[in-house]
């Protein structure tokens, strides 16, 4: 930004010097001109006055120029101007020749003139000019008519071209070297603006991460603390219920124990966002069996596990996802449904893949409706592009289902 920021200084640096030398080149040539003539004898004095008063006037009449605002805008007004020093140039180049060098300076104030009037203005100061110094045509007794028309029209015209087109081309470039400033301090104010912007998503993300990072830890808690906790819970009741009977109590110890270090496994799995446990060596349909399982030794109840469709090897975040949402929902019917029959379906399906958890409980009421467990099910598998569908009526039981893309792990 630097770079560009130099580059855009030297070239306003280029502007005022060229805007000063148009402002500074016309009173350098008739301040000293008009020094040199008056310094010289005069026949009689009127003629030193008449020069004095035309530098005087000629004097006024730029100072006017500058006074006038704009002109570039105002051809009308730009253009009477410009007659005025040309004809004010002119009555004093009939009274010395040496105001020629001033006329000369008209060739680049007639650059400040507007695009469709720099050629006119060009072409009258050769006129005049050339005049002065040739004669008109048809004046000079010494040259041939032909001659002295032929050397005053050719002289004209190839100065206007020339100087016409240079000054043309000129404003042109200083048109574009605007147009360039202009678009360097656009896409400086654009680049800065981009900068901040860019720097206020960057927080964004960085927050935005940081609350996934907290959803992700609370559900993973929720997943593997919380309902470890509440089987080990589950297990130590019922060793409390036969304390009395060892052989009957220790087998729920045992569970007991058994779950206390799976979940601290799980626990530093889940810190290390590692797959499950079950997941770890085995696909989804054997992860579903070894859970059922497990489920089934707690709860007294044995699910029926169901693997329908050709299976496919899911990729880890869809198989995770699915693994989750059939043990919060297998979590819900062991503390609130009361079922005597639990089933889950893992259907593989062409583009999808559905996981289905559905038992004849109690239904999903009052304060179960929205708690923690069903809404980590949902932002799970919208992670992966999924839905949830949860259907239950008072004492006619819970369909959980649940549908994800079936990405293959090559494709994932």
């Amino acid at each position: 930004m630097n770079g560009g920021s130099g580059k855009a200084d030297t070239a306003w640096n280029g502007d005022r010097w060229w805007d000063g030398f148009l402002a500074v080149a016309p009173w350098a040539l008739l301040l000293p001109a008009a020094a040199l003539v008056l310094s010289q004898p005069s026949a009689s004095g009127g003629g030193h006055a008449a020069v004095a008063g035309l530098t005087a006037l000629t004097a006024a009449w730029m100072l006017l120029g500058y006074a006038l605002p704009g002109q570039g805008g105002r051809p009308l007004l730009a253009g009477l101007h410009f007659a005025g020093l040309l004809a004010l140039s002119s009555a004093l180049m009939a009274h010395d020749p040496l105001f020629v060098m001033f006329t000369v300076a008209l060739f680049f104030r007639a650059m400040v003139l507007p695009r469709q009037l720099v050629f006119a203005g060009v072409a009258a100061t050769a006129i005049a000019l050339y005049t002065a110094v040739m004669g008109f045509p048809g004046t000079d007794a010494d040259k041939p008519f032909l001659e002295h028309l032929f050397v005053y029209v050719g002289v004209i015209a190839i100065q206007t071209v020339a100087v016409g087109g240079g000054l043309a081309l000129a404003a042109r470039t200083a048109e574009q070297h605007r147009e360039r400033r202009l678009t360097v301090a656009r896409l400086e104010a654009a680049l800065e603006e981009n900068a901040g912007l860019h720097a206020q998503l960057l927080t964004q993300a960085r927050e935005a991460g940081v609350l996934d990072e907290r959803q992700r830890m609370a559900r993973e808690i929720h997943d593997t603390l919380a309902q470890g906790l509440t089987g080990i819970v589950t297990q130590i009741q019922a060793a409390q219920r036969v304390w009395e009977t060892p052989e009957a109590a220790r087998p729920h110890v045992d569970r007991a124990l058994g779950l206390a270090r799976e979940s601290l496994t799980e626990a530093r799995r889940s810190v290390q966002a590692l797959r499950p446990g079950q997941l770890a060596e085995s696909q989804l349909p054997e992860a579903l069996g070894e859970l059922t399982r497990r489920w089934g030794e707690e709860n007294g109840v044995r699910p029926d596990l169901d693997v329908t469709g050709e299976r496919v090897a899911l990729s880890p975040a869809i198989e995770v996802a699915l693994f989750r949402v059939a043990q919060e929902a297998l979590t819900n019917v062991a503390r609130h449904a009361g079922a005597s029959r639990v089933g889950v379906t893992l259907s593989y399906s062409g583009d999808v893949v559905l996981l289905d958890v559905r038992d004849d409980g109690r239904g999903i009421t009052g304060h179960n409706q929205h708690g923690f467990g069903l809404r980590s099910m949902s932002q799970r598998i919208r992670g992966i592009g999924g839905t949830v569908e949860i259907e239950s009526r008072e004492g006619e039981g819970t369909a959980v289902s649940a549908t994800v893309p079936a990405i293959a792990v090559e494709a994932a």
